[in-house]
């Protein structure tokens, strides 16, 4: 799919969302640090459903955000990645710029926690099963910090990376609500008054690589295996990331990097080994493609569309655009054509992607333009509860993120 959008620009309430089938606005899960467990019953997420149909439901790594779980949603669930002992290489002189953080390591592939996570699915696959299985393989990376084995990194020289597109000025036919999510003055500033942009997209293209290594182990493994024919893969990000583009790094953000994610199905006997959805399409279809395909009831609550149709058709037609939100009424959509944002206080920004793919220009107060915008504000969500309250505590508090430290 090569216009799938988060339902949210950030690791928590993105999850949250895809788990659950419940979009930000109707949970108030829409940042980090907000507990998305009160909101969320048992009996509401996409594992306790395949729990309730008969499978054994097994999880690893990062699902959710922090890596957090519940008790009683999983058949079991490994938690031993470890991720102690990672050490800088001595080819590195520092963890980076500012909050952008990024070095080559002096460990094997073997200490990553990625690794170990992807060897229990390995192990998983090898195992004799009695009953269907539902397998969650929650790769950290390509989280920051970008810190991967140094060999990844060598595969992408200095001399040969290039920066993102990009152009001066960019912001400024965006409006304020926008600047203030891209944040110009910060990690950009420090970037650009550092000179090593290119180092930072050299680290993000090593640790994406490192991934693709790792999601290449566990597909490997489940071609060897007797569940080859009759498993089915998605493959998905909670969110894209900026490395620059509009003056901005990281997600937090509604423009095209920030919410367009890899999204990449396989199912037996549907899907074609060369097929391409250029159909828009969000994670909120996540959940129910998942239960329709698998003959699993759907639950009321679930807010997506099944993708069973696409998935055999990738021409079908497609009527909806895909939305991601971030804070409170806060929207982003995408057509096949357009981005259209809107913001909690308004103001609009407008894209035309057959002509302006990296949306430099903003075209939402040309009165040309009037009825497309009107055709996404039919989309804008009915359910936008108030935000709710980050680190309140009781059960299933969110643990506070603190950077795994990297030895010299």
């Amino acid at each position: 799919f090569t216009r799938a959008n988060c339902a949210a620009p950030v690791c928590n309430p993105s999850r949250a969302a895809l788990m659950s089938g419940l979009r930000p606005g109707s949970t108030g899960v829409y940042d980090n640090g907000q507990d998305w467990k009160p909101v969320i019953g048992k009996e509401k997420t996409l594992t306790t459903q395949f729990l309730n149909a008969g499978y054994n439901v097994y999880g690893a790594g990062k699902i959710y955000h922090g890596s957090a779980h519940r008790e009683g949603e999983w058949t079991d669930y490994f938690t031993a990645g470890g991720g102690n002992g990672l050490k800088r290489h001595p080819s590195a002189t520092d963890d980076g710029v500012g909050g952008i953080k990024f070095s080559p390591l002096a460990n094997p592939d073997e200490d990553m926690p990625d690794y170990k996570v992807v060897s229990y699915g390995l192990e998983k696959l090898q195992e004799d099963h009695d009953q269907p299985f539902f397998l969650a393989i929650g790769l950290v990376k390509p989280h920051m910090p970008f810190s991967v084995p140094k060999s990844y990194f060598d595969k992408f020289p200095l001399e040969g990376i290039k920066l993102p597109p990009h152009r001066e000025g960019d912001l400024d036919d965006v409006p304020a609500a926008g600047v203030k999510m891209a944040k110009p003055d910060g990690d950009h500033a420090q970037m650009l008054a550092s000179g090593r942009w290119k180092e930072a997209v050299q680290a993000y293209l090593a640790t994406i690589n490192f991934c693709d290594a790792q999601v290449g182990r566990l597909l490997e493994g489940l071609d060897k295996s007797k569940y080859r024919d009759n498993t089915v893969v998605v493959l998905w990000s909670d969110h894209g990331w900026h490395l620059g583009e509009k003056e901005h790094w990281r997600k937090f953000a509604l423009w095209e990097e920030a919410a367009r994610t890899v999204f990449i199905w396989r199912v037996p006997g549907l899907t074609l080994p060369d097929g391409v959805c250029e159909r828009p399409v969000d994670h909120m279809s996540v959940y129910p493609t998942l239960c329709d395909l698998c003959g699993v009831n759907i639950p009321e609550h679930v807010e997506g569309p099944s993708l069973r149709p696409l998935l055999a058709d990738p021409t079908t037609a497609w009527e909806r655009p895909a939305l991601t939100t971030f804070h409170l009424n806060n929207h982003s959509f995408r057509s096949e054509q357009w981005r259209y944002i809107r913001y909690a206080d308004g103001s609009e920004e407008l894209y035309n992607h057959d002509n302006d793919p990296y949306e430099w220009t903003n075209v939402a107060s040309d009165p040309n333009y009037a009825a497309v915008k009107a055709g996404f504000q039919k989309f804008i969500p009915e359910a936008n509860v108030p935000e709710l309250p980050r680190d309140t505590g009781g059960e299933g508090k969110p643990k506070p993120q603190r950077r795994k430290k990297v030895k010299n």
